[in-house]
């Protein structure tokens, strides 16, 4: 039986504006797509209820916009994190102590002849950070989503402080 304890997780997702972190979002938690690209005014986000090793978890995923207009938002967006996601175009600057994840997003286009970053590549750059987890997804057709975010979560939980909700 879960415990009635439930943790609250922040995850912040980075990226540049266009790259899905929308989509992501709206795959894990709803699990819909939508082909309407709809720009993120400032920062949005969406909560997700999860259970892993018998604890109850919510998530409260932070997606802030690419656009340099709202780079203002910087420290109260990241305080309290507990996780980041990097969208590519991101570097860690301290892997050790900050969980990061990458997703390459968007595999389903293209049979992949049109990337810009090969996943050869994003994985060695990721093994050359600290072995940071990278994940090749698509919102669109839902691969590799749960996956990604229950790592996410993991990662989260490791240096979350839990809160009674």
């Amino acid at each position: 039986m879960p415990s009635r304890r439930r943790t609250l997780l922040k995850v912040i997702i980075l990226g540049d504006s266009g790259v899905g972190k929308t989509s992501l979002m709206n795959q894990y938690v709803n699990k819909k797509f939508s082909n309407q690209y709809k720009a993120t005014i400032g920062a949005d986000f969406l909560t997700k209820e999860v259970q892993f090793e018998d604890r109850l978890f919510t998530l409260q995923i932070w997606d802030t916009a690419g656009q340099e207009r709202f780079q203002s938002l910087g420290v109260a967006f990241y305080r309290g994190a507990d996780c980041c996601v990097l969208v590519y175009d991101a570097s860690p600057s301290d892997p050790e102590n900050f969980p990061f994840v990458v997703i390459g997003n968007k595999i389903d286009i293209d049979g992949g002849n049109s990337r810009v970053v090969s996943e050869k590549k994003a994985r060695a750059w990721c093994a050359s950070k600290g072995n940071i987890p990278y994940f090749e997804t698509s919102a669109k057709e839902g691969v590799n989503v749960e996956e990604a975010f229950q790592c996410i979560a993991k990662d989260a939980l490791k240096s979350g402080e839990e809160e009674e909700l």
